[in-house]
């Protein structure tokens, strides 16, 4: 009985620590930088934003990855904040694609399509209506079963566990994982995170380099700033559900640190990442930046990282990225999007666009981090 009341007031003090720490450096913001601040503003941005496309002049042609990630940040942000009303104008948005925009609703037939029920499964987590769970799956489901007529090379990979949608592209691993995580999120069916996990196992044996950084793909050696961001938002989100006893959850959580320790190495005294991460000549750039502050923050709110040498980091992070905000809630220095290319210049010439939702989405993820347990 005393050995286990001790236990007990460790746990408790061990909270405590955490908690404090999280405190110290995850509040007590300067005027107008707080995460609900910012939040709002940027989610706001994004109610009264129409489809994007590409940035390019026009209407959208269908619902792009991009706003996706993005409206998965403005409804983690409304759920942190416990703020109906944006709930409320973030389903909205959805109930209108599905009666009169349904031309746009993506198939699932590539990662960066299927990302796409990731929306429909928080929204089903959020409100509880069966038909939001049952789009979302659909797209889940999709990941990992054979298109019509599918390549020789999708039935190899689905044999071996594998998702046919599989292309070693270091952007996959937030595509496949945020979906999977979600359904699982949804269903608590244990296939999906497992699945995903495997998945990750692959993409991080592949392409992660002794460094902790990821090549693009394989036959593109460059350390590109939003491609290794999505490596670290796709393992943080796929962390922040997979079961302690899962069989590769050491696998990943090792390849998480281990990049998380080579981005201090590599983050510019003011906060920022490169565009390309280990290039001082390249620009800094924002969507890498807040993606690896996400990925940060998660790990201290977690406690996958010590929070005394990633809570300042992620706090330099987070103040520095905000700086780029504007008044209208659109944030700047994000890079276009972005095709493998096995040329460095390529990625140093990119162009530097403002209001990108590349850009927008993980200022979101990292206002619902700041504010949310997870």
């Amino acid at each position: 009985m005393m050995q286990k009341s001790i236990s007990i007031i460790a746990s408790l003090l061990m909270m405590a620590q955490l908690t404090l720490g999280q405190n110290r450096y995850f509040s007590a913001w300067p005027v107008g930088s707080s995460p609900q601040e910012v939040g709002n503003l940027v989610a706001g941005r994004f109610v009264q934003s129409a489809h994007p496309n590409w940035g390019n002049p026009g209407p959208a042609s269908e619902i792009t990855y991009p706003e996706v990630c993005a409206w998965y940040g403005a409804l983690l942000f409304a759920s942190g904040t416990q703020n109906s009303l944006l709930k409320k104008a973030l389903e909205g948005r959805y109930r209108v694609l599905n009666e009169t925009e349904r031309t746009l609703i993506p198939l699932p037939d590539h990662v960066d399509h299927t990302v796409f029920g990731s929306i429909s499964l928080e929204l089903y987590r959020q409100t509880g209506m069966p038909a939001y769970l049952k789009d979302g799956l659909r797209y889940a489901d999709e990941q990992w079963r054979l298109p019509e007529n599918p390549k020789d090379a999708y039935s190899e990979l689905l044999n071996k566990g594998y998702s046919w949608q599989t292309r070693m592209w270091i952007d996959d691993m937030f595509m496949i994982s945020l979906v999977q995580a979600q359904a699982y999120r949804a269903t608590e069916d244990i296939t999906y995170i497992n699945r995903a996990a495997k998945e990750m196992v692959l993409y991080l044996d592949e392409l992660q380099r002794p460094n902790g950084l990821f090549y693009h793909a394989p036959d593109v050696p460059y350390f590109w700033g939003r491609g290794n961001g999505w490596m670290a938002a796709g393992m943080t989100e796929l962390l922040r559900s997979l079961p302690v006893d899962n069989v590769d959850r050491p696998r990943i959580l090792e390849g998480y640190k281990q990049m998380m320790a080579s981005l201090l190495k590599f983050q510019v005294p003011d906060g920022m990442w490169r565009q390309l991460i280990n290039e001082e000549t390249a620009w800094e750039e924002t969507s890498a930046t807040g993606m690896f502050a996400y990925a940060m923050i998660a790990g201290v709110r977690k406690g996958w990282l010590p929070e005394e040498q990633y809570g300042p980091a992620a706090r330099k992070a987070w103040l520095k990225l905000i700086s780029y905000i504007d008044e209208t809630g659109d944030i700047s220095a994000v890079c276009e999007g972005t095709n493998k290319k096995n040329d460095k210049q390529y990625y140093l010439d990119r162009g530097r666009k403002t209001g990108d939702m590349h850009g927008q989405a993980p200022v979101l993820w990292c206002a619902f981090a700041l504010i949310d347990e997870m």
